[in-house]
């Protein structure tokens, strides 16, 4: 969950790789460093800490050349300290690697290498890898030869990449962790993600399991793990440089959260057809084999692949939803006609990649739902549907679950139309609502109360989010946010299951969110009317419409009316809104919040 960034070419090489650290900062944050090969050896930077403080170490020691690497941390093995930042190198300083993900057989290696004199100074895993290439070196290889033999020797995920005092060039591979090359006109670009090179270059390249790639100030060559040459096709990524700055907005999550309605009719767009469903990359009848589905993910994916799954339940077709890490350990039966839905922002998530792999070797076929065109799982599955977001910077995931959800729910509707072969009634409503959508998300940002909520309950012991069908997912979204940027206690449960446990939890000083949806409507006051008795504070989050719920709620957080199946989107708006605040109240780092990462790629 590491950001490697590199650059070949450049007049400043280190000037370049801070642009790529600072982009990729929402990967890791614990520690950064830079490695320069200048014609004069290796030199290394590197510190615990943020990429600023590394900045401010570079301003009072300046490294100078054309040709390094980059590399922001998020600890796995070892603390985040001085000594474990990257890059590291070999014994003699001779070379430098930077690494992401996790080599398994670190300790077997490690043990093999200091009997054999080798000195190490962290406790990380990657620091083999240098020691690897140092021992393949001294042996009579080739720098070339050596980082081959070295990265055959791992064990487990990686994206690793190198410099070494002899040679103006990168070394790079990657197994089961991403790697992006880009193609500039003054200079060539690796990173983990391509949001590190968009100033300087649109022109991508996503390396492959088992690609090694070599990369000169003039050329660039990949090549097989037998060292054949491999064509890979370079793709123009339609997001610009903008896309990745926080202009006048204090965070990237309150911008982020602005653009959905940019990013929902971009997920919408060119996909109603007459009040049908037109997914560019399906042909007309893609399902209609399917029997039943089911969907893996994780986090704020799992949420939206929840959503995704009620909405194909109230359409008569089976589906359900699983966290990815378990799927992947204990899947569950797999019939024919069943397919298998990956929900991954990234394309990336190494646990959902792992339950989409356990299900094709079972037989099953797979679909990806992604926001990354050429990503793992877009191009491991055997098909793909892009849900358009356009980059997301903050680690909390906003625009991209309203995105997820609105994509699933055009693919709802069209899994239902192929497996029962008619059209539904009900779709020209909804697909015009969806087209609405964009406006009515607009509407929540411009009228939101949710500051003044943030502050009326901001010393609460905890906070809890309830709603039943699509709602509930809404809540279980709604208490992640709260947690993971504010860090106060937030759960969400299905409305009904308070009285199973949950509700002894209920003091007046626990708020209780109630999502309604215009659905089980008599059912969530029962709810309300429970935590009411015991004196907690209710707020609704509900449309207009709703004069039943506001009756017995505390107050409201409105949303515009809208098609039942559509208005958890909005409500989700409005509890964004309120995580939101409720962070900047309590001076929290809400684009970077403590021991989390943007793009999981590790198990």
């Amino acid at each position: 969950m590491c950001g490697i960034t590199a650059a070949v070419g450049a007049d400043d090489a280190v000037s370049t790789l801070l642009t790529g650290l600072q982009n990729l900062e929402y990967r890791g944050y614990d520690s950064a460093g830079v490695a320069v090969a200048n014609g004069d050896g290796v030199e290394v930077v590197k510190r615990e800490g943020q990429v600023d403080d590394l900045e401010a170490l570079l301003s009072r020691r300046p490294l100078v050349g054309r040709v390094g690497l980059g590399h922001t941390r998020w600890s796995t093995h070892g603390a985040p300290t001085n000594a474990n930042a990257h890059p590291h190198t070999d014994c003699y300083g001779d070379l430098a690697v930077v690494h992401n993900g996790i080599i398994e057989n670190h300790a077997t290696l490690r043990e093999r290498l200091q009997s054999a004199g080798h000195t190490f100074t962290s406790e990380t895993d990657t620091e083999v890898v240098p020691h690897l290439v140092e021992e393949y070196l001294d042996s009579g290889a080739s720098v070339e030869t050596a980082f081959r033999l070295a990265v055959d020797d791992l064990s487990g995920s990686y994206a690793v990449a190198l410099v070494h005092e002899d040679e103006e060039a990168v070394y790079a591979a990657r197994e089961g962790s991403p790697l992006v090359f880009g193609r500039g006109t003054e200079a060539y670009h690796l990173a983990s993600d391509v949001p590190a090179f968009l100033e300087f270059t649109d022109d991508v390249v996503y390396l492959e399991d088992g690609d090694v790639i070599r990369v000169t100030p003039s050329s660039y060559e990949i090549t097989d793990t037998e060292g054949s040459p491999v064509e890979r096709p370079i793709e123009s990524i339609d997001w610009n440089s903008e896309d990745v700055e926080k202009g006048a907005f204090d965070h990237y999550m309150r911008k982020e959260i602005d653009e959905q309605p940019t990013a929902i009719a971009q997920a919408v767009r060119g996909r109603t057809d007459g009040g049908a469903v037109a997914l560019e990359s399906l042909p007309d009848g893609a399902f209609a084999d399917v029997d039943r589905v089911q969907f893996v993910a994780c986090g704020t994916s799992y949420h939206a692949a929840l959503y995704g799954a009620q909405l194909l339940r109230d359409r008569g077709v089976p589906a359900r939803a699983f966290l990815a890490s378990e799927y992947a350990m204990t899947a569950p039966p797999t019939e024919a006609g069943t397919v298998l839905v990956g929900v991954t922002q990234s394309g990336e998530t190494a646990d959902t990649l792992a339950a989409l792999r356990r299900g094709a070797s079972e037989g099953l076929r797979t679909l990806a739902v992604t926001n990354v065109v050429g990503s793992t799982a877009a191009r491991e599955c055997d098909a793909a549907v892009l849900i358009r977001a356009g980059p997301e910077i903050g680690v909390a995931a906003t625009k991209t679950f309203s995105s997820q959800v609105a994509t699933l729910t055009l693919l709802a509707e069209r899994i239902r139309r192929d497996v029962r072969g008619d059209h539904s009634d009900s779709a020209p409503a909804l697909l015009s609502a969806l087209d609405r959508l964009p406006d009515d998300v607009e509407s929540v940002l411009s009228e939101t109360r949710a500051p003044s909520f943030a502050r009326r309950y901001d010393d609460s012991d905890a906070y809890f989010f309830v709603g039943r069908g699509t709602a509930h997912p809404v809540a279980l979204e709604g208490a992640l946010k709260l947690k993971e940027i504010s860090y106060e206690h937030a759960e969400g449960f299905p409305a009904g299951e308070l009285k199973h446990g949950p509700l002894a939890l209920v003091t007046p000083s626990t708020p209780v969110f109630a999502v309604c949806t215009g659905a089980h409507t008599e059912k969530l006051l029962g709810s309300i009317e429970e935590v009411s008795a015991r004196g907690a504070p209710v707020v609704a989050v509900a449309p207009r419409s709703e004069k039943s719920v506001a009756e017995v709620a505390d107050d409201v957080l409105w949303v515009p009316e809208t098609h039942p199946e559509l208005v958890g989107l909005l409500a989700n708006v409005q509890l964004q809104l309120l995580s939101y605040h409720t962070a900047t109240l309590l001076d929290r780092p809400v684009d970077k919040p403590r021991n989390l990462a943007k793009s999981v790629t590790v198990e």
